[in-house]
């Protein structure tokens, strides 16, 4: 059974070689997809392309819920879930990569938690586990990539991107980077004591940047082209982190008070 997992997403469908495909659970409904077994230097990991295969559900349409039961099933307590991200920072350019540690809800109407008919309140104080960010540090430095100890993810329903006002709004309040996934994914690995961590390769400036006219706005296009380019660092990077911890996976068990979530 594997106990790491990888949700990839955008530009990130696939990971694994001479994986074993496997149906995941469907209690909160069909995941994003398969479930793709294999090894990595003899450590089991399962791999969820978080839009399903060729980003077929955008980031609003994307069934957390099962996903997150699906890996959950299959026996992962850790998961690393990579994404792209917009930065509201100059000094987080293009290409680099920020290990967040902190995350601001602005989404509305997923569905974002597990607890509908009995109560737990699930602590989201630390949303990110230190154990997986530290081995997601030392491994994208490793590939010599630029990362950021730290950062807060400013999440949005998407799909569209930010107005100027709303990317001054998140820059003002100290906010780091925008993007569409890691809410409500987080919160509901922290309800099923599954440790989770991310990191956010930078693929443009969201809106632009104030005092820099010469920033155009993201498109959809330049987060694809962008992701594509640095697909194999990205893929280094998480072969380096699942190393790092496959011995010694980090136990967040604690995280759910006791209470195992109640099936529909």
């Amino acid at each position: 059974m594997p106990e790491i997992g990888v949700i990839g997403g955008t530009g990130l469908y696939s990971l694994l070689e001479n994986a074993v495909e496997v149906a995941g659970d469907e209690a909160f409904g069909p995941p994003s997809g398969p479930l793709n077994i294999a090894t990595v230097d003899g450590i089991e990991v399962a791999f969820l392309a978080r839009h399903g295969p060729g980003h077929r559900y955008p980031a609003h349409r994307v069934n957390y819920r099962a996903n997150l039961w699906a890996l959950h099933q299959v026996g992962v307590r850790a998961v690393f879930g990579p994404s792209a991200c917009g930065s509201l920072r100059p000094e987080m350019a293009p290409g680099h990569v920020v290990v967040c540690d902190q995350l601001v809800d602005r989404t509305s109407g997923r569905a974002d938690t597990y607890f509908d008919t009995v109560t737990n309140h699930v602590s989201l104080a630390d949303p990110y586990c230190p154990e997986l960010r530290e081995a997601l540090l030392v491994a994208a430095r490793a590939e010599g990539m630029t990362a950021h100890d730290g950062g807060t993810m400013t999440v949005i329903s998407g799909p569209r991107f930010s107005t100027r006002a709303e990317s001054r709004w998140f820059r003002d309040n100290g906010w780091d980077v925008v993007g569409m996934t890691q809410y409500p994914e987080a919160a509901l690995a922290a309800e099923l004591g599954i440790c989770y961590a991310n990191a956010a390769l930078v693929t443009d400036y969201d809106a632009g940047l104030d005092d820099d006219p010469g920033v155009a706005p993201v498109t959809h296009d330049e987060v694809f082209e962008f992701f594509a380019q640095n697909l194999d660092r990205m893929r280094a990077l998480l072969f380096g982190a699942i190393r790092a911890v496959g011995d010694n996976v980090p136990d967040c068990s604690d995280r759910t008070n006791g209470i195992a979530p109640p099936l529909p």
